[in-house]
């Protein structure tokens, strides 16, 4: 199998192209496809640096043999599902192979425009199929990269059982073990695992009756949700408005109450703010939930809590709000009976006396 490309050569500005054979059998699962982009990525970076032809040739010839393996994937998909969005090239293959599922099942039938980009995930406004009965729908896709390279996660995973693809808790040993020993399936495994918590707590909260978008389906690396906008404005953050001076205190007594609703389910945000609330026609949805914290099983659970309401209060506190977030972080947390307490490093604690071994052993 024989594709052909037309790549343009930064020296003089002309296409040349450049055939690259194939094995008929071109299809890759999802761990082949991150491990190509996350190689492109690698390659567009090197192929800057100088260095010797020689190695900038070989370089070269295997980008195209990877480009040629995507397209070839790509075209597979996009049989099937033309989208309105003019994305660029590595983009619209990946949206196609991450978006393709829904549009089958007819949870999509367009992707419209992107509305959001970010170093983990990009979120695009979608026009729904026949089987959602909604206006808009958002579609948040993880990027490949971050699929492979999730930093600092790791305070927040603990206390967490990994999930499956399909949100239930792993239960195989050689998952479990490629998870502890942090091979390259394992980290497959583990990645799946942050993508499932968001949807998984999106649709406990949901039900709960918290302000969270309404979750559709995940695939893949994708979450589908309501999507909160009109036809050409995706809501903003919340920190891009400055609130009426009536409507800022009735917001911040709803975040409170989302707060307390995700307390009940045993749910931290982890990195709540301004930043990841949605405002719209007076109302807010709270967004971005990977990262979410087990307040039972993680030892720095009240920290990270008491983190989110700070920020919280910092907000509103802006915008004219009387708050004392500190003294409502400590009521909150203690109303879900959970204790508060404050890290002190053991030099300063006496083994003889009964409130320092409490606090050793709180």
């Amino acid at each position: 199998m024989v594709f052909l490309f037309n790549r343009r050569q930064p020296s003089n500005g002309e296409a040349t192209s450049h055939k690259v054979l194939l094995p008929m059998d071109s299809k890759m699962n999802a761990k082949d496809l991150y491990e190509l982009y996350d190689e492109l990525d690698d390659l567009d970076v090197d192929l800057k640096q100088p260095s010797n032809k020689r190695v900038t040739q070989k370089r070269e010839s295997k980008k195209r043999e990877m480009e040629a393996k995507l397209f070839t994937r790509a075209q597979e998909a996009s049989k099937e599902f033309k989208f309105t969005y003019k994305a660029a090239r590595f983009e619209e293959w990946w949206l196609l192979d991450s978006l393709v599922s829904f549009h089958e099942h007819k949870w999509i039938a367009d992707v419209l425009r992107r509305v959001k980009g970010g170093k983990e995930a990009s979120v695009y406004q979608c026009s729904p199929g026949a089987e959602v009965d909604v206006p808009w729908l958002a579609a948040k896709v993880y990027r490949p990269r971050s699929l492979r390279n999730l930093k600092n996660d790791g305070l927040y995973r603990i206390g967490r059982t990994d999930l499956d693809e399909d949100g239930h808790a792993l239960w195989k040993e050689a998952d479990i073990n490629a998870i502890a020993k942090r091979t390259r399936y394992g980290e497959e495994v583990r990645h799946q695992s942050w993508i499932s918590y968001e949807y998984v707590t999106m649709e406990t909260l949901h039900a709960a009756g918290a302000d969270v978008p309404k979750p559709f389906a995940k695939e893949k690396n994708a979450i589908l949700m309501e999507f909160i906008g009109d036809a050409g404005v995706a809501a903003p953050p919340l920190s891009h408005i400055s609130l009426e001076p009536d409507e800022a205190r009735p917001l911040f007594e709803r975040v409170i109450r989302n707060l307390d609703i995700m307390l009940s389910k045993k749910r931290i945000h982890g990195d709540l703010s301004a930043y990841n609330i949605l405002y719209w026609d007076g109302d807010i949805k709270l967004i971005d939930f990977p990262q979410v914290v087990i307040p039972e099983s993680n030892p720095s659970s009240w920290g990270i809590f008491q983190r989110d309401v700070m920020r919280i209060g910092q907000y509103f506190m802006a915008q004219g709000v009387d708050c004392h977030p500190k003294r409502l972080a400590a009521e909150l947390w203690t109303a879900h009976g959970h204790r508060v307490f404050e890290k002190v490093h053991p030099k300063y604690l006496d083994p003889d006396t009964s409130e320092d071994r409490q606090a050793w052993e709180g």
